[in-house]
């Protein structure tokens, strides 16, 4: 079986940190070798610059920001998607590049075909097999993170910022359905599971 690369998208308050341990569980249950990591992050130089992307308190412009993020996204690749595909393992990444399109893209107002420029020269034709994508409507969303008593730089923004987040994410599903599984994570979790692992399944041709 080629190695799969698989992606965990949607908007703060979306449930990816809780629906991951779905996906966790599906790869076991089916025994699949598979490798887990995030986005910014997953190598020493992705990490560092996770922590001032996410930090409250750095003031860095949308252009600015974005170089950040395709420069861990480089080391990742580099590092650890990309060998760890070639060795036949899969890989979920909880963020890619589609969180830029909707985050500085349809957040920040970043002109899409700019960061397109830069997906193409860091990614080089490399796209996830499966993107599962979380929606979920904003209040609920908001009503999530409200129990958060830390929000970090992106979970502080306003529901203007997260209503164009979320329509770039749903805009990139819609042009290309053969690769996004839109997930209805404002349900209970044994539902939202369900979805994944249906998704999951199709994906690999297995049982859910």
């Amino acid at each position: 079986m080629k190695a799969k690369f698989i992606t965990l998208d949607g908007i703060d308050g979306a449930g990816k940190s809780t629906n991951l341990d779905t996906i966790r569980t599906w790869f076991e249950k089916h025994q699949l070798p598979v490798l887990f990591t995030r986005e910014p992050g997953g190598t020493a130089i992705g990490e560092a610059l996770r922590e001032l992307l996410l930090n409250p308190a750095t003031r860095a412009n949308a252009r600015t920001e974005t170089l950040m993020i395709f420069a861990a996204r480089q080391q990742h690749l580099d590092e650890v998607i990309k060998p760890a595909l070639a060795q036949g393992m899969h890989v979920v990444s909880d963020r890619f590049t589609d969180a830029t399109f909707a985050y500085q893209g349809g957040g920040r107002g970043l002109p899409l075909p700019d960061i397109a420029i830069l997906e193409n020269w860091v990614q080089q034709g490399l796209q996830p097999d499966l993107t599962l994508l979380l929606d979920v409507p904003l209040a609920v969303a908001q009503q999530r993170l409200s129990h958060n008593t830390s929000p970090d730089r992106f979970e502080q923004l306003d529901t203007n910022f997260f209503e164009h987040t979320r329509q770039v994410y749903l805009d990139r599903a819609a042009a290309a359905p053969q690769r996004y599984a839109i997930i209805n994570s404002s349900l209970q979790l044994d539902a939202v599971a369900a979805q994944i692992n249906q998704s999951l399944a199709q994906q690999f041709g297995l049982n859910p």
